[in-house]
């Protein structure tokens, strides 16, 4: 310290009082960093998550933290800021955050009449906003404020101030910032407003909630400020300003609703791969569709329309009609698990292709008994109760016949089924898969819409299962299925040329004829589609689902109460909607035509008719790899008939046989009538021209 003894009393009173301002510079610029930094964090929580489509449509402005509606914006009109700094604040330019002059007259208001004449900068009202101080003004406010904004001039440029400015202003009717008030308001962006419509929103600033913009009060405070301003305004400019509008559409789109119950993990904005557009027209052809006659006794429905390859989700639509208070219009039926009926069939005769069966391969259409884990006899019936006979697995999955698929599933081995859904789809079902048993031939597998439309793209996508996506630009942009485990990658869960057998049968819609008639809503003047349709017990649900390369869309229609619809199937209710969606999109930009691949498989002669397989097939052997080599086809064993008047027993063998009943002979034929004459235990024996017996015992009880 000898150089201060060296320095003399003046030199000393310089050095103190340098050393003091050093101080009190760094404690103010640490001081005013503290508060800066208070400042930007209660500014940035008031910027709205916004959601958006594909095309940058807004899908939906979430609240911000004080529950207003609010899209910052880096790019202030220049007009808006001239008129703005005109009405509020002059010399926002020159002074350092606060007006001497005004901040003295207002003071001075205050001594003689006990009330402040208005003195705020455009920096103290923004502080005043952000520090939410609005409703509470007193002289310790003030000076906490004064303190806030000059630390807010200390740290951002002038331009910034006026941006967080414009970006936190309420307008009224929770419209927050410059921009949501310009399209809540008008419709617009703020770049494009005129100076009537800028005046109208500068008018509301002062009492927002009493001067909304539009209103008479707010138009004949704008028109002042125009003659203050001396500005001459079109008298056409000031009748089109309409009074602030009731529902403010330009903070949630027709597609709101559904993204609301995907639970979505984004950033404060985000960018989908849902079309509002395309949403919000599927949903007029969903209530249409459901308010017609035809569809009566059906008051909901759902549809996915994902585009391929990629997997994005384009449209989500969960109910007709959100807005309605009617039953079941506020559930999202998209992600609600329901019957799918026969739609599980694709799935289940992919792995019966797998394991060697091929569409020319032969099963039995005839009545079959099947003995369950749970101890109950089970007997499949086909929907229209009828018996087909020998039939190809190519018209029993295009005909949708149910014995067939029972045995298709029953070839396939439930054990080999369940761990593909289990281990190469990541299915988590309901109940465990184990609990359904052969019953999932039938369609008693519950799936959400959105789940199992994902699932079905492995048929277009040449059996790989891709992630689901729906995000554009976030480090994770899948969304994992309601009912799925989340993939990130995408895996083979099919083999290619199984996968073309599946698309060249629901691509044939010649031999479902039989079933779906000539003239039906599957039916499409295209070639280049697959669909299955899908109807759960009692008529509760209806399905269809179909794809071509390009997109796909799945269908649902039934009630979310559960009440059974009035016998409409899959044909008759879902395949109605999904046949005017694929118009939609067939006329669409995501429509490429792009053909299937069917370049693994060959045309095989099957009879008098072409079938498919693949090369070295060995024909012979595989077309009747699942005929079972049952004599007796009917009765059963263990069967139980109750004995009354008129009572037969029908015989039916596979081939011409000889009847014996408790080793007495009856009759020679394929098919006949027994007539029971008694109660008791009874031994059907049948025994071929080759020698080849079968018996089985029946019960005839009294009661």
């Amino acid at each position: 310290m000898l150089w201060a003894m060296k320095l003399s009393k003046k030199q000393k009173y310089w050095a103190v009082s340098g050393l003091i301002l050093i101080g009190l510079f760094c404690a103010w610029q640490t001081l005013s960093t503290k508060l800066n930094s208070r400042l930007q964090a209660d500014y940035i929580i008031l910027n709205s998550r916004v959601v958006y489509d594909r095309t940058g449509t807004i899908i939906e402005v979430n609240p911000n933290s004080r529950g207003n509606y609010d899209q910052f914006t880096e790019a202030i009109p220049p007009r808006v800021a001239q008129l703005l700094l005109k009405k509020e604040d002059r010399f926002f330019y020159l002074h350092p955050g606060f007006n001497p002059l005004s901040l003295a007259r207002d003071f001075y208001s205050y001594l003689i009449t006990g009330r402040r004449a208005g003195s705020s900068t455009i920096t103290q009202q923004l502080v005043k906003t952000l520090l939410a101080n609005e409703n509470q003004r007193s002289w310790k406010n003030k000076i906490t404020e004064l303190i806030y904004t000059e630390a807010l001039e200390w740290n951002n440029s002038k331009k910034s101030i006026l941006t967080m400015y414009l970006n936190s202003a309420y307008f009224g009717s929770q419209s927050e910032g410059l921009k949501q008030a310009s399209l809540d308001n008008f419709g617009s962006p703020p770049e494009t407003l005129n100076d009537a419509q800028i005046l109208s929103l500068l008018a509301a600033l002062n009492s927002p909630s009493q001067n909304q913009p539009g209103t008479a009060t707010n138009i004949k405070y704008a028109k002042n400020l125009a003659n203050k301003f001396r500005l001459s305004i079109n008298d056409s400019d000031w009748m089109n300003l309409s009074p602030a509008l009731a529902e403010k559409s330009s903070r949630s789109s027709n597609a709101a609703f559904e993204v609301n119950s995907l639970n979505l993990n984004c950033p404060v904005n985000c960018q989908t791969t849902l079309d509002a557009g395309l949403t919000q027209n599927i949903r007029a052809i969903l209530k249409r569709d459901l308010t017609s006659q035809a569809l009566d006794t059906a008051e909901n429905g759902a549809v996915v329309v994902i585009k391929l390859p990629e997997n994005q989700i384009l449209s989500i639509v969960g109910s007709p009609d959100p807005s309605s208070p009617g039953e079941g219009m506020q559930l999202d039926m998209a992600v609600k698990p329901r019957p799918i009926g026969s739609t599980s069939k694709p799935f289940i005769y992919m792995n019966a292709f797998e394991e060697g069966a091929r569409p020319f391969s032969l099963v039995d259409d005839t009545e079959m008994k099947y003995e369950l884990a749970s101890g109950f006899d089970f007997f499949p019936k086909n929907f229209d109760g009828q018996y087909r006979g020998l039939v190809t697995l190519h018209q029993a999955l295009d005909n949708s016949l149910n014995i067939p698929s029972v045995q298709v599933l029953e070839f396939v081995g439930l054990d080999h089924f369940y761990k593909f859904m289990y281990d190469q789809m990541g299915f988590t079902p309901l109940q465990p898969l184990e609990s359904y048993e052969l019953g999932i031939a039938l369609g008693g597998l519950e799936s959400d819409l959105l789940t199992l439309s994902n699932y079905f793209t492995i048929f277009p996508n040449q059996g790989v299962l891709k992630p689901l996506t729906l995000y554009q630009e976030t480090l994770s942009p899948y969304y994992k299925d309601p009912m799925a485990k989340l993939i990130t990658e995408p895996k083979q869960v099919g083999q290619e040329p199984m996968v073309e057998l599946v698309n060249r049968v629901l691509n044939d819609r010649d031999t479902g004829v039989n079933q779906f008639g000539i003239e039906s809503s599957l039916n499409l003047p295209y070639t280049n589609y697959g669909v299955k349709t899908g109807t759960s017990r009692d008529y509760h649900d209806s399905w269809t689902m179909g794809y071509t390369p390009d997109f796909l869309v799945g269908v649902w229609v039934g009630n979310s109460n559960n009440t059974a619809m009035r016998q409409i199937t899959g044909l008759a209710g879902a395949a109605k909607v999904w046949h005017e969606v694929m118009q939609v999109m067939y006329n669409s930009e995501y429509n490429k035509n792009t053909p299937f691949n069917f370049s693994k498989i060959r045309e095989i002669q099957s009879g008098n008719t072409l079938d498919f397989g693949l090369d070295g097939d060995d024909y012979n052997t595989i077309r009747n790899i699942m005929l079972k080599n049952n004599l007796i086809l009917s009765p059963h064993q263990d069967d139980k008939y109750l004995l009354l008047p008129g009572t037969t027993i029908p015989l039916s063998a596979s081939q011409e046989v000889t009847w014996s009943v408790n080793g007495q002979f009856f009759a020679k034929s394929q098919k006949s009538f027994w007539p029971p004459p008694s109660p008791g235990t009874y031994t059907i024996s049948a025994e071929s021209s080759d020698g080849k017996t079968e018996q089985v015992t029946i019960n005839i009880n009294k009661k």
